[in-house]
């Protein structure tokens, strides 16, 4: 039985879990949203199984990942999971929003589950450090283990609906959608930029582009965060809150891992 992983990231937390459940699977292959980005046309997979992993971003699907299942024709597959990650909450309608995606060009989710890990939206908060990463960090994995279980076995988890939350998600959703590919607008990069380049190969959007040695932004964010969190020596913020603030990335992921992200798309 052949798998297929899609998955987007942006600091590593939905690429860890999709690391896990691959390795646990036989015949699985993972493949970055991100490579579809510039192209168009319905998307057959050539499996059996199928589970898209993604995070939450504000009650709901990341804009490209939400262009992407619409696209996705899972008429023909047998089995469809999805795992979304979350820093505390929105997980249940983003399931819900997936699930409402997929079902008009094929079919939709099997089984779907919300995992809460380390947040990373650095514009509202810092990302949770030391002992309390580590936590939430073994809880996931915990929860994880389960979610392997339930996959290789199959199992079904229906996605519940609930009119309140879905009152919610399209308050917070939909000003999200509105203006996320122009929040760029609000970073900037310091003197102490090195001209690695970290930031231009980790964008999942392909939104960045260094000219004159310095990273510029080309409005057609996906609001990840990875740039400003992966950045060696913090030199991009975005306002005057993120200063001093704690970066994460996923202790599972190393920076070549998300640079490969990108790399895919060639």
């Amino acid at each position: 039985m052949k798998t297929i992983v899609y998955y987007f990231t942006g600091t590593g937390n939905s690429l860890s879990v999709a690391k896990k459940i691959a390795g646990s699977l036989e015949n699985c292959e993972m493949i970055p949203i991100s490579t579809f980005r510039d192209s168009t046309g319905s998307i057959v997979p050539d499996a059996d199984q199928v589970g898209i992993v993604c995070p939450v971003y504000f009650t709901g699907l990341p804009v490209m990942v939400a262009e992407f299942a619409k696209r996705l024709d899972l008429s023909g597959i047998g089995y469809v999971f999805s795992v979304v990650t979350n820093g505390g909450g929105g997980g249940r309608t983003t399931l819900t929003q997936l699930d409402g995606l997929l079902k008009q060009t094929g079919r939709g989710l099997s089984a779907g589950y919300s995992l809460r890990m380390p947040g990373n939206y650095i514009l509202m908060y810092e990302p949770p450090t030391g002992k309390k990463q580590d936590k939430l960090l073994k809880s996931a994995d915990t929860e994880i283990q389960k979610i392997i279980g339930d996959i290789r076995q199959g199992k079904g988890k229906p996605v519940s609906r609930s009119l309140i939350l879905s009152f919610f998600h399209s308050l917070f959703y939909n000003r999200f959608v509105s203006d996320v590919h122009n929040k760029d607008r609000l970073f900037t990069v310091s003197d102490t930029c090195i001209s690695c380049g970290i930031c231009v190969s980790v964008c999942p959007a392909a939104n960045i582009e260094l000219v004159d040695k310095k990273p510029i932004w080309k409005h057609h964010c996906e609001l990840c965060c990875g740039c400003i969190h992966i950045c060696p020596v913090q030199a991009i913020q975005a306002g005057k809150k993120t200063h001093g603030r704690a970066r994460y990335r996923n202790p599972d992921v190393s920076i070549p891992e998300l640079q490969h992200e990108l790399s895919d798309t060639s």
